[in-house]
């Protein structure tokens, strides 16, 4: 595979996010997902650590399928729109996960982008072209707890599906997005999962021991 693809494999290995309720054990992306945070000098990856007062905007996701045909990776999916998840596993502590998933942001009916050719970074048009389900929540982990794992999850859709609609992943309020089962939203609507960035996130506090 291709150094980025196999980097990111296995750093959600050494994670412990693959496998996972959300990311079975023979993934392999169609797309390498980008995630670019407002002021970033660079793509945050791979579980790199961004604090609080740095996600407070929503971040400019794209996506690139540069040698990937050639790497051992999933085919491009032949459907034509795509769900993005960002979602939680550690809340509200990595030591005490019983909240998870926390749902931070959930765009679906997103098309793809269409670009010249493989190399080409297409950005993903979430609030103008996407069906925004959940808006954008920033991440805020408290200065004490450990740093918590925010997974990027970008799902093809199937073809002819039912739309889908803010009733179906719940509420905004901040109490009605802990304990969304985000296993069971991808099952029951199709959902097949094409690429996946993570972060880690602390507080602006936090110091590592």
């Amino acid at each position: 595979m291709e150094a980025t693809v196999t980097d990111l494999l296995s750093s959600l290995q050494r994670a412990g996010l693959l496998p996972s309720k959300v990311i079975p054990s023979d993934f392999t992306p169609s797309f390498l997902l980008n995630v670019r945070f407002p002021g970033a000098d660079a793509d945050t990856r791979h579980g790199a650590l961004m604090r609080v007062s740095q996600v407070q905007s929503a971040p400019a996701l794209s996506i690139t399928t540069s040698n990937l045909s050639n790497s051992g990776a999933a085919p491009p999916p032949t459907t034509t729109t795509y769900t993005l998840m960002m979602i939680d596993p550690d809340a509200p502590t990595p030591n005490d996960p019983k909240f998870a998933y926390w749902r931070h942001w959930v765009v679906a009916h997103i098309p793809l982008p269409v670009g010249k050719d493989e190399a080409e970074s297409r950005v993903l048009q979430l609030d103008e072209d996407g069906r925004v389900l959940t808006q954008y929540l920033a991440p805020g982990p408290k200065d004490e707890s450990r740093p918590h794992r925010y997974l990027f999850l970008l799902f093809a859709e199937p073809e002819g599906g039912r739309k889908l609609e803010k009733v179906d992943v719940g509420g905004e309020e901040f109490v009605e997005r802990r304990s969304f089962r985000a296993d069971e939203f991808i099952e029951r609507h199709g959902l097949r999962l094409v690429a996946v960035q993570w972060m880690l996130g602390a507080g602006d506090g936090w110091r590592e021991e």
